[in-house]
């Protein structure tokens, strides 16, 4: 009976997969297309519940009719709950943004704070979106604990927890401070790619001999080849305008082609 793996050896394994993941994806990036601290705060907000690029398709026309939080927060609900309805709860959605918009303009200057203390006070922003913010506009180390990132942890067995705040310390015990925030992004690009949740591509994962989970998925490399998503299948990607060194193409505006979901 093999024996239970140690916590050395666990957390050897985890930055073994970090490193490997490092190498799978070095164009690793957030995948909410922003021009600014605010920008991206709002489209994190707006990603609950949908797609990256179905927000990075809604953002455009909201940014050019409210540029500012100053903006934001004197817009009529109704008119912003009709920019923002393609990404689905556009009505609570609504009230985050203008909520978290007014608190901008009254208590931080019109200036998105830099402080995870500051960020969860404004409306609809937990620590999840917080960490996003400081993480990619900010600079601030952070791990963000979304769906994907859940997943794959536990699939790992870096952790057992499933409530994000005890995932998030448990990870950030195994890891330096200075990889959170791009783990965080190797992780979700690996859960949106590769090791998806109802069908794994086993057979083609370069980190399959570091998994406890192999075999969970389709291990046959021909057929879980075919499961591969974005730039690994060939698709368009979640941004609209990705960075220089992502290798894939970027996704079509609202109403154009659409990358596979």
């Amino acid at each position: 009976m093999p024996q239970p793996e140690s916590r050395l050896a666990m957390v050897r394994r985890a930055r073994r997969i970090n490193r490997e993941l490092a190498e799978i994806y070095p164009y690793a990036h957030p995948e909410l297309d922003f021009r600014n601290p605010f920008e991206l705060l709002v489209a994190t907000v707006l990603s609950a519940q949908t797609t990256d690029l179905r927000v990075n398709q809604t953002t455009p026309a909201l940014f050019a009719a409210y540029p500012t939080p100053e903006d934001m927060a004197a817009a009529v609900p109704e008119d912003l709950e009709e920019l923002i309805r393609p990404t689905g709860f556009f009505r609570a959605k609504s009230r985050s943004l203008l909520g978290l918009s007014q608190a901008l303009r009254d208590r931080f200057g019109g200036e998105v704070p830099g402080r995870i203390e500051d960020l969860v006070t404004l409306p609809g922003v937990g620590r999840k979106t917080a960490n996003v913010v400081l993480g990619n506009a900010f600079g601030v180390p952070g791990i963000t604990v979304d769906t994907h990132f859940g997943r794959l942890v536990r699939r790992w067995k870096w952790t057992e927890q499933e409530d994000p705040e005890k995932v998030e310390a448990e990870i950030c015990a195994i890891f330096p401070k200075s990889e959170w925030t791009m783990l965080s992004h190797r992780v979700v690009f690996h859960g949106r790619r590769i090791c998806h949740a109802r069908k794994p591509a086993c057979g083609v994962c370069p980190i399959a001999p570091l998994c406890p989970a192999y075999g969970e998925g389709e291990t046959d490399p021909e057929k879980a080849r075919k499961l591969l998503k974005y730039e690994k299948g060939g698709q368009p990607g979640q941004r609209l305008t990705p960075p220089a060194d992502y290798p894939g193409l970027p996704a079509q505006p609202l109403g154009g082609p659409q990358a596979r979901p």
